[in-house]
């Protein structure tokens, strides 16, 4: 690479690292090019996206965000998990790719609202519930009181209804006794 493409290299970088979610480092070790595209592939469905970065150009990238320093763990075969718009998403589309292909990639280090999570942490957030499962959750707890509520409604309706029929056959009757 010439100094201008690292230098646009760089930029493009940073720009993924603000606009992810989460970002996670893996070791991709072991894999071979038809399933680096097929781990890309997956991550697209998921709004998210995969690259490999020389650790040198990684560190540079990050060195002029607000990212915590994880310099340390850019070591060996690095790739790049951009959570773009989901950071549960790009976790879960990982962690399901490798256990379908020996355990591979292995997360490094990930970063999430500034915080650094390890390996374990990370698992952790891939079995989280998606935004939508999420939303749909909240939306049977709401439905339920909502429910309740317009039957109790309907109910206090058809009382005021018998009551209203009751005071009708009440003066009826006692029109036709004078």
């Amino acid at each position: 690479m010439t100094r201008e493409q690292k230098q646009e290299f760089i930029s493009d970088l940073q720009e993924r690292l603000a606009r992810a979610e989460a970002i996670y480092l893996t070791d991709f070790t072991g894999l071979d090019v038809k399933a680096m595209t097929s781990l890309r592939r997956e991550l697209r469905k998921s709004s998210g996206e995969y690259l490999v970065v020389k650790n040198r150009l990684l560190k540079r990238a990050m060195a002029d965000t607000e990212l915590p320093d994880i310099s340390s763990y850019l070591t060996g075969p690095t790739g790049v998990v951009f959570g773009i718009d989901s950071a549960v998403d790009a976790a879960k589309t990982v962690v399901d790719f490798a256990k379908e292909h020996d355990d591979r990639p292995v997360f490094k280090v990930g970063v999430m609202e500034s915080g650094v999570l390890g390996p374990e942490e990370i698992a952790a957030v891939s079995r989280l519930p998606s935004r939508e499962e999420l939303l749909s959750q909240v939306a049977g707890v709401l439905s339920g009181p909502l429910s309740n509520f317009v039957s109790v409604l309907g109910g206090k309706l058809q009382e005021m209804a018998g009551l209203v029929e009751a005071l009708r056959d009440k003066v009826d009757s006692q029109g036709e006794e004078s």
